[in-house]
């Protein structure tokens, strides 16, 4: 009798229990499923981007040949006997074709560079070292564009684990769009005529290194600061909209953040904050 009540219980508790057998069951369903379209979509976007890529490069070479073929063409035209007025015609034609050439070419290095798998190589460096290489690479580069530069580091050193030349790449991508963006504002003025500023800058705390790439142009609206990121979004004429995205892509591929602080008319703060070694 007391194994018949014993039963008895142990069915009236895994009959208690089905429901909840029945919901557990249908959320591991659900989940798997999930986890199914999930790996289906990461698949597909992999296929997305091998295939883009590969167009990519079968685009460049044939452009490469179209601008050489441009460059011999222009050299020829020197040499035609015509009118000068129509020499000069067909050389503003052929120097158009060369310009755009450049420019497609220019999207398609940009484009595979931001589409390209990232691999980093971190070491130990002293991050004021890396920046101080980079305020002399980039300093004739200001010059010539009537931008002073300026560079704030600490006195002690600044220990990071970083693939110092995909940082120097993201540093300088954020470096090349100030300068462009306050050239863009400036217009038609002559360099040296203006107040234009870009200052590079470190800043520490206990655990992360601060990296501020800051520009006096005309800042970066409230509704623009994240959109700027995403790829082909671009606030000048002829820009790719690429340089952003990656730089950002490279800083968190290294763990960090990077943002931007801006007001309208008063220049922007792009921020890298990496962690400290």
């Amino acid at each position: 009798m007391e194994l018949l009540w014993l039963a008895f219980g142990i069915a009236i508790g895994i009959v208690g229990t089905l429901p909840v057998l029945l919901v557990l069951l249908r959320r591991a369903v659900h989940r798997a499923r999930e986890a199914e379209g999930e790996a289906r979509h990461s698949q597909r976007l992999a296929e997305l981007g091998s295939m883009t890529s590969g167009l990519a490069h079968e685009i460049k070479n044939p452009l490469s040949t179209v601008g050489l073929n441009a460059q011999l063409l222009r050299e020829d035209l020197v040499q035609l006997d015509v009118p000068q007025t129509e020499r000069d015609r067909l050389a503003h034609r052929v120097d158009a074709l060369a310009r755009e050439v450049d420019r497609l070419g220019n999207i398609l290095g940009d484009f595979l560079e931001f589409a390209g798998r990232i691999r980093l190589d971190p070491q130990p460096f002293d991050l004021r070292v890396i920046m101080d290489e980079l305020v002399d690479f980039y300093h004739p580069q200001c010059e010539q564009a009537g931008v002073v530069l300026r560079f704030d580091a600490p006195s002690s050193p600044v220990p990071v684990q970083v693939d110092e030349g995909l940082l120097k790449q993201a540093l300088l991508n954020l470096m090349i769009n100030a300068t462009q963006v306050m050239q863009h504002e400036r217009g038609a003025a002559a360099p040296g005529t203006s107040d234009d500023e870009l200052i590079l800058k470190i800043e520490c705390d206990d655990s992360t290194a601060r990296m501020h790439v800051i520009d006096t142009g005309p800042g970066v609206p409230a509704d623009m600061r994240e959109e700027i990121f995403h790829p082909y979004v671009s606030g000048r004429k002829g820009g790719t909209g690429l340089g952003l995205p990656t730089s950002r892509r490279i800083i968190e591929e290294h763990g960090g953040r990077l943002t931007v602080e801006s007001q309208p008319g008063q220049g922007s703060d792009f921020i890298i904050a990496l962690p400290l070694r």
